[in-house]
């Protein structure tokens, strides 16, 4: 209903403005030719006027060639008295009269068309808990309020992240049942801050607390705070923590808080933003002015946990500070069966290999993956996901689509699957190494061609011959192409690059090379500012020494692999030729069939 009125009073402005336009031009342009009141008088005289019309103090008259004239004269009588004189026939003449209601109207309507306008363009209605504020109130809250009845989500919707669950679990008993906790003397966190890496459902658990507690969930941005104005967002701190407690029990989400949370400058010349600083500071002040058990809790999410301020961090404000990391492999088969609930799941489907393949993936990505899944089921007008549509979406997230339309030569192709057939060769053969779950030649992204390996378990450490495998892996395409055509070409790229990071970790970060020892050697990060490790000129040329050495002990171990299995290398270059894509159990009765020969 106000919408409805809202849009009437808009039509009613454009009909006020349209009347207003057609009064002052629906008359049409005077095209009459002025005439000096002395001439008129002249032209009377002659004889040359017959009839006249008067309206007011002006004479208008035609002459025979139909031109126009018109003369205003004096306010006496002399000039009528003339023309009777003269025998003019004179008519006369009211001028048209505006109605007094129009009249008042149209004197009206610039003030009454600002008003409405000022009313309707500089003010918004009043929106969910006072985050629809109006316009040219700028110190108003943009929170989006939630209701209880509108939060669908629960716990149980939440899955691979079950430690920080158990963490936050008792927030939800604590706005279910606050008298328990009052009677006991226990005060519950006044924040609770959710840290981790993007993608990870950090936003999706603090809804999760709202939608299982049955509270009210306000949400803002920390960049919402922010204004070019010092001030302002302070006052939307204000406001927004004075409506969490009209609506206590709460929840007061901040989503990206490192936007207004950041390191406080030292002092005038640090270059700081007053802005923010005052926003921050008043957003200290909020949290800590809490009373006792008011039962509004503070939840807040980041990317970047280390650039916040410490006093955002001391206790009585972000009590808890609750890591959200990435899923585990287990984590990952709960969270992609989750969102694969309102699917239709094929009897083929195994949800462990899926997870297997996808290690460092997020939340995010792992819904993406059965989103793309679900796609593209619809286009291939099947009825249910099966595993080879899983696979198709999960490499289409992890490399991009296909590019079909991308034109090899021949050459271009063998070299790639020589290359494919290296690192593939070289991975099966080393002990410890990952095993090879697929190996494509079908381009993707900037890739063209894949090798994909499939760890056997989770690894959250990394010891130095898995790391030494990985290095020979990454050397197996470019030695492969050496070994077969003689020739380098810029496919190991990427390889390369890979590889000599590895390495130069390796030796300045994870202290795995004898010549340097246990020492570590940071580079800059103008993220965090942290200045660049002074270190003399002999440690680095001994440092890019010891890169080099563990990058060619790599070749050599991964040339010495492929000279010595030359006939595996060629018969699973063949296949990929012939097929594009091969399974490790391909490769398996390859090498069983080469070797039996």
């Amino acid at each position: 209903m106000q919408k409805f009125y809202k849009n009437l009073s808009i039509w009613l402005i454009v009909a006020l403005a349209a009347l207003f336009l057609f009064h002052y031009c629906k008359q049409s342009p005077d095209r009459r030719h002025a005439l000096p009141y002395t001439e008129f008088l002249k032209k009377a005289d002659s004889g040359f006027l017959s009839t006249v019309t008067m309206i007011n103090n002006t004479i208008l008259w035609e002459t025979a060639d139909g031109s126009l004239f018109k003369t205003v004269v004096p306010q006496t009588n002399d000039a009528l008295e003339h023309l009777l004189r003269k025998n003019v026939t004179v008519r006369a003449e009211e001028p048209p009269q505006t109605p007094w209601f129009l009249q008042t109207l149209l004197s009206w309507l610039p003030i009454l068309l600002f008003a409405l306008l000022w009313f309707f363009y500089f003010q918004k209605g009043s929106g969910q808990g006072g985050g629809g504020g109006r316009a040219m109130a700028f110190g108003k809250s943009k929170a989006r309020l939630i209701n209880p009845e509108e939060s669908k989500i629960k716990l149980d919707d939440v899955a691979g992240i079950d430690e920080a669950k158990e963490e936050v679990e008792e927030l939800v008993d604590f706005l279910k049942n606050p008298g328990k906790f009052i009677e006991a003397g226990a005060k519950i966190p006044t924040g609770v801050l959710l840290y981790g890496e993007p993608g990870t459902g950090k936003t999706l658990l603090a809804k999760a607390i709202a939608g299982e507690a049955g509270v009210p969930f306000f949400s803002i941005s920390g960049s919402n705070f922010v204004e070019m104005y010092v001030g302002i967002g302070a006052s939307r701190v204000r406001d927004l923590f004075n409506e969490g407690k009209k609506k206590a029990p709460c929840i007061i989400f901040i989503d990206e808080i490192d936007a207004v949370g950041r390191h406080r400058s030292s002092g005038a010349g640090s270059g700081g933003n007053d802005e923010r600083e005052q926003t921050l500071n008043q957003l200290l002040v909020e949290m800590d002015g809490f009373e006792v058990n008011n039962h509004v809790i503070v939840i807040a999410a980041t990317n970047r946990q280390d650039i916040l301020d410490p006093a955002l961090l001391r206790p009585g404000r972000f009590d808890r500070q609750v890591m959200v990391p990435l899923p585990d492999v287990g984590g990952r088969e709960k969270i992609l069966k989750v969102h694969a609930r309102k699917t239709k799941i094929g009897p083929d489907v195994n949800w462990q290999v899926i997870a297997k393949g996808t290690p460092g993936f997020s939340g995010a990505q792992l819904a993406s993956l059965v989103n793309e899944a679900a796609l593209l089921t619809t286009r291939r007008n099947s009825q249910t996901i099966s595993m080879e549509i899983l696979e198709a979406a999960k490499d289409k997230v992890m490399m991009g689509a296909e590019r079909r339309s991308l034109i090899l030569t021949e050459r271009e192709k063998r070299t790639t699957a020589c290359h494919e057939a290296g690192h593939a060769l070289v991975a099966w053969m080393l002990p410890g190494a990952d095993p090879v779950h697929k190996v494509t030649i079908i381009p993707r992204g900037r890739a063209l061609g894949l090798t994909m390996q499939l760890p056997q378990e989770e690894r959250n450490s990394h010891d130095r011959t898995f790391l030494c495998n990985n290095l020979c892996t990454l050397l197996g395409g470019r030695i492969a192409e050496e070994i077969v055509f003689n020739q380098m070409t810029t496919g190991a790229g990427n390889d390369i690059e890979r590889a000599s990071d590895i390495a130069r970790r390796m030796v300045c970060e994870w202290g795995m090379s004898e010549a340097i020892g246990p020492l570590t050697f940071r580079a800059s990060n103008p993220l965090s500012g942290q200045p660049a490790q002074i270190i003399s000129e002999q440690t680095a040329m001994l440092i890019d020494a010891e890169v080099k050495r563990l990058v060619q002990a790599a070749y050599d171990q991964a040339r010495a692999i492929l000279e010595q299995h030359r006939a595996q290398l060629d018969a699973i270059t063949a296949a990929l030729l012939e097929r594009e894509t091969i399974s490790g159990a391909d490769i398996q009765v390859i090498i069983d069939s080469t070797s039996a020969q």
